[in-house]
C-alpha cells in the first residue's frame, strides 16, 4: 500500500468508541492504555485497563527486578498468541536514562541535568480490560478486574505557551558542534533534541484523547504512573516486537530515519541521499544489536527503506528481524538492545556520550520505550518519540494534575546536516503536539516561543 493510501487507512481505523470509554472510566481507578494503529484492520485496537499493581524501579538492578516482577518466565512460549492484548499482562515504561546502568561508559562527567527525576522504569500489572476496535468494544481478561463505567467526566484542560530549553541559535550551535565531531571521526551520527515545556492544568486523559486523534499513533500508549506523573506516547516507531514463529521466536524492529513535513511531496524524502544514508547507518546498528541476541545467520533486513506518511510528517522506515536464541529471554533482549539505536546514533555508545554532554537536561521517558508484555506470549515495545510527559501535583484521582507538560523533539545529525534545517526539522516533529493542543486550547496558546 502506498504511503498516502496508508495514511487514509490509519485515519479510518481509529476506534470511534474510544472517547466515550475514556470519558466514562471511573475517577477513582487509574488508567493505562496501549494503542496499535498499524493500518491493519485485523490488528488495530486500543486496550484500556485499570492496573492492579504498580511498581516503580530505579537503579542498576532495574532489569533484574523487572525479570522478577514478571509472574512467569520471561520466555515467549505460546504458539497461538493473538495479535491483540489478552487482557492479562504488563504495561512497561523504560526511561532513556536507564542507559546509565546499561552502558555507564556513555555517561559524560558533565552530563545532562536530572531536573525531572523520572524513574528508570514503571511496571503496571493488568489483569483485565476493554479492547476497543472499529467494530466495537469487548471485555478481555478477568471480568472482576474491569471497572464499571461511570458518568462522563469533565475534560477541562489549560495549557500555557510552549517554550524551548534551547533557543534556535543555541540548538544550531550544538548541531554544528556535532558536525565538527563527525568530520574529526568521533562518530558517524548523533541524535540531538530540545525540550519544549508548558504549564499544564487539567485532565491528562483529555490530552491523551486529543493526542491520539492528532497522531493516530501506530504504537501509542497512555500510562498514569502515579505520584502526579502521566506519559502519553504518539509514537510512530516500533522498537521491538517479539512473537512465536512455529518452534522458534521471531524478533522484529522498525527503525525510522529521515523526516519531511507531510505537505511536502514525499518524493523529496525518497530522493534524499542524505536521509537514505542516515537510515542505512541505523539499520546496520540495529542488525548488530539483534545479532547479539539472535541465532547466527538469522538476522535479515526485510525492508531497507520505505516512506510512510503520517498526519504531519513523512518518514523513512526500515524493517529488520531475527530469530531469538533459546538462551535469551525477553528481559535479556531489552537489556542488550536498549536504548533504541535510532534515537542514539552510531557508534551507539559514543553517540550517547555526546548526547549526554550536549543536551542540557535528561530525557526521561522520551527516547526510552513503552510496551505491552502479554501473558499469552507476545510483546511489543515502541520507541518513545512523539511522547508527552506530564508531572505535577495530583488534583484528583482521574489523571488530573496541576504542573507542567514536557515534549522533546530531535534529529539525527550526520556530516551533511545543516544546523538551520535540523532546527526546522525538530519543529516539524513538534507539529503533532501543536495539533493536539489546538484541539483543546485557543490558537494563541499553541505557538512556540520566539527564537
Amino acid at each position: 500500500m502506498r504511503s498516502l493510501d496508508r495514511q487514509f487507512a490509519l485515519e479510518m481505523a481509529s476506534p470511534p468508541h474510544l472517547a466515550d470509554q475514556v470519558a466514562r472510566w471511573p475517577k477513582d481507578r487509574p488508567l493505562a492504555m496501549f494503542a496499535s494503529h498499524a493500518g491493519d484492520t485485523s490488528t488495530d485496537c486500543v486496550f484500556l485497563s485499570a492496573p492492579s499493581r504498580r511498581t516503580v524501579l530505579r537503579g542498576p538492578d532495574t532489569f533484574d527486578r523487572l525479570r522478577a516482577i514478571l509472574d512467569r518466565p520471561a520466555r515467549v512460549t505460546s504458539k497461538d498468541a493473538s495479535p491483540h492484548p489478552s487482557g492479562r499482562g504488563f504495561l512497561v515504561m523504560l526511561s532513556y536514562d536507564l542507559f546509565r546502568h546499561v552502558e555507564p561508559t556513555a555517561i559524560h562527567p558533565q552530563g545532562a541535568v536530572d531536573d525531572r527525576s523520572w524513574p528508570d522504569a514503571v511496571v503496571l500489572r493488568c489483569d483485565g480490560g476493554r479492547l476497543v476496535r472499529p467494530e466495537g468494544v469487548v471485555d478481555v481478561g478477568d471480568p472482576a478486574a474491569i471497572p464499571a463505567e461511570g458518568p462522563p467526566a469533565p475534560d477541562r484542560v489549560d495549557i500555557g505557551p510552549l517554550e524551548s530549553d534551547l533557543t534556535g541559535p543555541a540548538y544550531e550551535a550544538i548541531v554544528a558542534d556535532v558536525i565538527e565531531r563527525i568530520h574529526r571521526g568521533d562518530c558517524f551520527q548523533a541524535n540531538l533534541s530540545q525540550r519544549f515545556t508548558a504549564r499544564f492544568q487539567g485532565s491528562t486523559r483529555a490530552l491523551a484523547l486529543a493526542a491520539f486523534a492528532a497522531g493516530s499513533p501506530r504504537h501509542g500508549a497512555l500510562l498514569e504512573c502515579g505520584d502526579g506523573r502521566t506519559v502519553i506516547s504518539m509514537s510512530p516507531e516500533l522498537f521491538l516486537e517479539v512473537r512465536p514463529d512455529g518452534p522458534s521466536v521471531r524478533v522484529l524492529t522498525g527503525p525510522i530515519k529521515g523526516t519531511r513535513p507531510s505537505d511536502v511531496p514525499l518524493q523529496e524524502l525518497l530522493d534524499s541521499e542524505k536521509d537514505a544514508a542516515e537510515l542505512a547507518m541505523i539499520v546496520d546498528l540495529m542488525r548488530n544489536d539483534l545479532g547479539r541476541v539472535c541465532d547466527l545467520g538469522t538476522v535479515s533486513v526485510d525492508c531497507a527503506r520505505r516512506i510512510e506518511t503520517h498526519r504531519t510528517v513523512h518518514h523513512g522506515v526500515a524493517a529488520v528481524s531475527g530469530t531469538l536464541r533459546t538462551d535469551v529471554d525477553l528481559v535479556d533482549l531489552l537489556e542488550r538492545t536498549f536504548p533504541p539505536g535510532s534515537v542514539t546514533g552510531a557508534p551507539k555508545v559514543q553517540a550517547m556520550r555526546i548526547i549526554d554532554e550536549l543536551e542540557p537536561s535528561r530525557r526521561g521517558p522520551y527516547c526510552g520505550s513503552i510496551g505491552w508484555i502479554d501473558d499469552a506470549g507476545w510483546s511489543r515495545f515502541n520507541v518513545a518519540i512523539r511522547t508527552i510527559m506530564c508531572d505535577g501535583s495530583p488534583v484528583r484521582g482521574d489523571g488530573w494534575i496541576d504542573g507542567r507538560l514536557d515534549y522533546i523533539a530531535g534529529c539525527g545529525i550526520v556530516a551533511e546536516s545543516r544546523p538551520d534545517a535540523e532546527w526546522r526539522e525538530s519543529l516539524d516533529k513538534a507539529a503533532v503536539l501543536r495539533d493536539a493542543i489546538a484541539r483543546l486550547a485557543s490558537p494563541s496558546e499553541t505557538t512556540l516561543a520566539d527564537r
